[in-house]
């Protein structure tokens, strides 16, 4: 890859993508709702593969979470392709936000006003502390191996 290829790399996808699996499987998820539609069968296929019959609670909350993003977000959420090894900076602070909410909701809050450009984060942060809590209650916490 030339430099400049990987400046314009870098610059489009700044962040590098998770390495905790149940995280990657979230942003995976998320990506294929952003793309497919909320009811994107790879999605569901992907929870239903990590967490088997549990997989509804996950699901529908990430659903909610891109519901309330989308519903209250002053701007576009860049959203990176389904293959990318690399995060866009939007996915990242979503990303953050997800593993944040329920440990330092303060922070949280603030990544989610930076994310939606709006004051109006309350909703899509209880959201995200409920997909956050799912995980974990099903032993896949967003910020660990369970």
């Amino acid at each position: 890859m030339t430099a400049a290829a990987h400046n314009l790399v870098t610059t489009l996808l700044p962040a590098r993508a998770p390495d905790i699996l149940p995280a990657r499987l979230a942003l995976y998820a998320i990506r294929r709702m952003a793309i497919g539609g909320l009811n994107d069968a790879h999605a569901a296929n992907a929870l239903i593969g990590t967490f088997g019959l549990s997989y509804r609670r996950p699901v529908l909350l990430l659903r909610a979470v891109l519901l309330e993003m989308a519903r209250c977000s002053r701007r576009k959420i860049q959203i990176a392709g389904c293959c990318c090894r690399r995060m866009t900076a939007d996915e990242a602070l979503m990303m953050e936000a997800l593993g944040t909410a329920n440990m330092d909701p303060d922070h949280g809050r603030a990544v989610m006003h930076v994310l939606l450009d709006t004051p109006d984060t309350l909703a899509a942060l209880s959201s995200a502390q409920a997909v956050s809590q799912a995980f974990e209650d099903l032993g896949r916490p967003l910020t660990g191996e369970a």
